[in-house]
């Protein structure tokens, strides 16, 4: 059997990683939307379009999964998943740079992390989605019974 070369592999750890957060989160605000909505509320930014970005949100993360999950669509998932990361970094530094301590609408773990320690966990992914975007634009998919790129 033929071992996938890093780059590939590096992919593929980030496109999991990509999966478990997405999935994680959107089902911890679909458990408990009125916080969601409630945390979103106190950003002036988002107060007015609150409601619609707590159905919206997690449904996207979602879409995203399945995207990344699929093998002929993993491109167009990573290109999504790393810009809504980009907006949720973009959105964390906002706040961290405007507003006090708000709470986190994450839910779960990532809910305990500060908004300094958010930035930084965003960040992380933001720039292995970056790299995975990169490396990925010659690998469409992976033959999974062969672990040759294909298409």
């Amino acid at each position: 059997m033929k071992r996938p070369e890093p780059r590939q592999l590096y992919i593929e750890i980030v496109v999991a990683l990509y999966v478990l957060l997405f999935l994680y989160t959107a089902i911890m605000k679909f458990r408990d939307i009125p916080f969601f909505i409630g945390s979103m509320s106190h950003t002036p930014l988002l107060r007015p379009y609150a409601t619609i970005l707590a159905g919206m949100i997690p449904a996207m993360e979602i879409a995203i999964a399945v995207l990344l999950i699929i093998p002929r669509t993993r491109h167009y998932g990573l290109l999504t998943g790393t810009g809504l990361m980009a907006i949720f970094t973009l959105y964390v530094a906002f706040i961290l740079t405007t507003m006090k301590e708000l709470p986190c609408s994450c839910g779960g773990v990532i809910q305990q992390l500060n908004w300094k320690e958010h930035l930084i966990f965003n960040s992380g992914f933001l720039l292995a989605g970056i790299l995975s975007c990169y490396w990925n634009k010659g690998f469409i998919a992976i033959n999974r019974r062969s672990r040759i790129p294909g298409i």
